[in-house]
């Protein structure tokens, strides 16, 4: 055997596996678009905070006012999607990772 030939190792060959790529597109294709959303949704209050003062000063409801409303909504946000990641890996992650982890064990 050269350096060149190798044989593939078993974690080469679960990545190369067609369920490995399922787990890692399901996950890429929830997390991306979360990624992105969220950034967006922080960037808006920051240029908002920032260019529409009078906009966030607007008073809701005796000392509380648009700006304070939307940063609250941040971290409203923020904790509900640990929540929805948390369902998500649980009902679509979880059972296809337990599964290559139950195949693994056996070749090993």
């Amino acid at each position: 055997m050269t350096a060149r030939q190798h044989d593939s190792s078993v974690y080469e060959e679960v990545q190369a596996s067609e369920k490995f790529q399922e787990l890692r597109r399901r996950l890429r294709a929830w997390a991306f678009p979360m990624t992105i959303a969220f950034f967006l949704w922080y960037l808006l209050y920051v240029v908002l905070s920032g260019w529409a003062r009078d906009f966030m000063a607007i008073k809701l409801l005796g000392n509380i006012n648009v700006a304070l409303l939307l940063g609250l909504l941040q971290f409203v946000s923020t904790f509900w999607i640990a929540w929805a990641y948390s369902r998500f890996a649980e009902k679509k992650l979880d059972p296809l990772a337990d599964e290559i982890r139950h195949e693994v064990e056996g070749k090993i």
